[in-house]
C-alpha cells in the first residue's frame, strides 16, 4: 500500500513538473529565433557601419566615368556605376545606377526599382538641370524589404554641410554640395517639389536604417561647372 502511495505520488510530481520544462525550452527557442530575425534585419546596416568605422571611405577619392578614364596617378579614384545615369557619394562610399523616372506613389513600381538602384522620381529636374532632382532609397511596405533596399543610403546619415554629391548624366559629371541634412515624417512630400530657382538634388531614405518610421533627407545645391 505505501509503494502504490509513493508511486502515485511520483507519478503525480513528474506530470506536474513536466510543463516547466518544455515551456521553457519553447520560451528559449522563441527568443532564439526572434534575435535571429533581428540580426537579419538589421545585419546590413551594422555591417556598413562596422566597415565605415573601421575603413572609412576617402571622402575626397576622385570620380570617373569609365575605367579607361582613370590614371595611375596615386589618388584613389571611383568610377560610376553607369555613365549615363548614377550618384556617387564618395565620403560614404555610395556608387550606384540611377532608375529614370519612377512613380513614388506606386509601390509595385518604386519596390522594383529599388531592387536595381536608387529611384529618380518622375516629373523631378534630371541632373545638371534647374530644378530639384528627387532620388530615394527606401520601401515602405516591410522591414524585409526595407533592410534590402536600403542599402545604397544606409549611411546617408553621415553627411554634413560641405559633403559632395556626384550625379553623373549622359556622360558629364555634376558636383553638388551638401546644404542641409534633416529627419521628417514618413508622410513628409514637400521635399519631392520639382521647381526649384536653384539646380539641387533632394536625397530621402527610411531612417533609422532597416526601418520604415522616418524618413532621412539630404539636400546639395550644384556648383557651376
Amino acid at each position: 500500500m505505501d509503494l502504490e502511495k509513493g508511486t502515485n505520488k511520483l507519478i503525480k510530481r513528474l506530470t506536474q513538473a513536466q510543463p516547466r520544462p518544455v515551456l521553457y525550452r519553447l520560451g528559449i527557442g522563441f527568443v532564439g529565433l526572434s534575435l535571429l530575425a533581428l540580426l537579419a534585419i538589421f545585419y546590413p546596416s551594422i555591417s556598413n557601419e562596422l566597415k565605415y568605422r573601421l575603413s572609412p571611405p576617402k571622402a575626397d577619392a576622385e570620380v570617373k566615368l569609365t575605367p579607361s578614364d582613370t590614371q595611375n596617378g596615386g589618388k584613389e579614384y571611383i568610377v560610376a556605376a553607369d555613365p549615363y545615369l548614377s550618384i556617387v557619394i564618395p565620403k560614404i562610399g555610395a556608387n550606384a545606377k540611377i532608375i529614370k523616372d519612377v512613380n513614388p506613389l506606386d509601390s509595385r513600381e518604386y519596390q522594383k526599382a529599388l531592387t536595381e538602384g536608387v529611384a529618380h522620381a518622375r516629373g523631378t529636374a534630371l541632373p545638371g538641370q534647374i530644378g530639384n532632382v528627387f532620388l530615394f532609397a527606401h520601401s515602405s511596405d516591410n522591414f524585409l524589404n526595407a533592410n534590402r533596399y536600403n542599402a545604397v543610403f544606409y549611411l546617408l546619415n553621415k553627411m554634413e554641410k560641405g559633403d559632395k554629391i556626384y550625379l553623373i548624366f549622359n556622360r558629364r559629371k555634376f558636383e553638388y554640395t551638401v546644404t542641409e541634412t534633416k529627419i521628417v515624417s514618413a508622410d513628409e512630400i514637400s521635399y519631392m517639389e520639382s521647381e526649384s530657382e536653384t539646380a539641387k538634388v533632394t536625397l530621402m531614405t527610411c531612417w533609422p536604417a532597416g526601418t520604415t518610421f522616418k524618413r532621412l533627407v539630404v539636400v546639395a545645391e550644384m556648383l557651376p561647372n
